[in-house]
């Protein structure tokens, strides 16, 4: 019996299987799952509005497509969807194997090189803006281009700040842990991997997740998080644990435990953004590393206010490569069509 490979390739699904249509890239090796299309329209007239829609009425949307069998427990995604500013070019909802992040800097490193790689957004010359309406507010990046690739993305995120300091929480199983809480577009509660007898490489992967849970819920447990004007962002989005680098040219490494136990394989832009409130001073800059040895810069641009709190405004600079071109499909009859889990 002979076989035709190319009736496969003229194959159609049927009618009523839901399309996909997604480019996938990754910035310093944390994953993105772009959405272009085969979402339905977002009620809501600002991003977070959109967010709680997504979240409220089309949730099994991104179970199915973050989560086994067309993604995994690690996976990373954002939906492109109209700006609702006039400055953007476009807005972003990022999501995760829990739910909808507020902000994520690995995301727009990864976003911004597959609009411009691909020509949603046309490349200006070799410093390319582009502006994003995310859940935390208008981010601006700048595309480094060279014959037509993305070379580099630097943003200006969100204002930074230190909402708690020198902090010691009980944790189960583990005693007394030293943090900090600061945010960079999300909270995260800063601890130093040798107060907690970890270290920070992929041999640690397990334990480095356990450790962060369990810090993550005594935390949240144990001290207020607020948002100076949003609820939605008023919650505390992960652990990063935080150590001397293990390569030369980095100052320090990052390794971020995030939503239900996700682990970040890049420096986590929104961390860096954070702990450069917490340890830098306007004009100073540091490369932070992460589990895998990626590297994003961070540096204080300028002090800002951001309602009681004395902030900074960071620019974080990565890299980033597109993986992928997908058409991903839901059939309506496939039991685990909203996905599954296995940790």
């Amino acid at each position: 019996m002979s076989i035709d490979l190319k009736r496969g390739g003229s194959w159609r699904p049927p009618e009523g299987w839901r399309r996909v249509m997604t480019i996938d890239a990754h910035a310093a090796g944390e994953p993105l799952r772009v959405i272009l299309s085969g979402w339905p329209d977002l009620a809501g007239t600002t991003i977070l509005e959109k967010r709680r829609d997504a979240l409220e009425n089309h949730d099994a949307l991104r179970t199915g497509l973050m989560w086994e069998p067309r993604g995994h427990a690690d996976m990373y995604g954002c939906l492109l969807v109209p700006p609702v500013t006039e400055e953007a070019d476009f807005g972003v909802i990022f999501m995760h194997n829990e739910g909808y992040s507020t902000m994520c800097g690995h995301g727009i490193i990864a976003v911004v090189t597959v609009v411009v790689e691909t020509g949603i957004v046309p490349a200006a010359g070799p410093e390319t803006l582009v502006r994003i309406d995310t859940p935390a507010g208008l981010v601006t990046a700048t595309a480094q281009v060279e014959d037509g690739r993305v070379t580099s993305v630097a943003f200006r995120n969100v204002p930074s700040f230190v909402l708690h300091r020198d902090k010691i929480v009980q944790v189960p199983g583990i005693g007394a842990v030293p943090y900090d809480v600061a945010f960079g577009g999300a909270f995260y509660a800063f601890v130093k991997a040798e107060m907690v007898g970890v270290t920070l490489g992929p041999e640690s992967f397990r334990q480095l997740i356990d450790k962060g849970m369990a810090i993550k819920r005594a935390v949240a447990e144990t001290v207020a998080v607020r948002h100076p004007f949003e609820k939605d962002l008023s919650f505390l989005y992960g652990t990063i644990f935080t150590g001397p680098p293990l390569s030369e040219g980095a100052d320090s490494r990052n390794v971020c435990i995030f939503a239900e136990g996700e682990v970040d394989r890049s420096p986590t832009g929104t961390g860096v953004s954070a702990r450069a409130a917490l340890e830098l001073k306007v004009g100073e800059s540091m490369v932070i590393e992460s589990i895998i040895g990626s590297r994003f810069r961070v540096t204080a641009k300028e002090a800002a206010e951001f309602g009681q709190h004395d902030a900074i405004i960071p620019e974080v600079e990565g890299s980033a490569s597109i993986t992928g071109r997908h058409e991903f499909l839901i059939d309506p009859d496939d039991s685990l069509a909203k996905g599954f889990v296995l940790r």
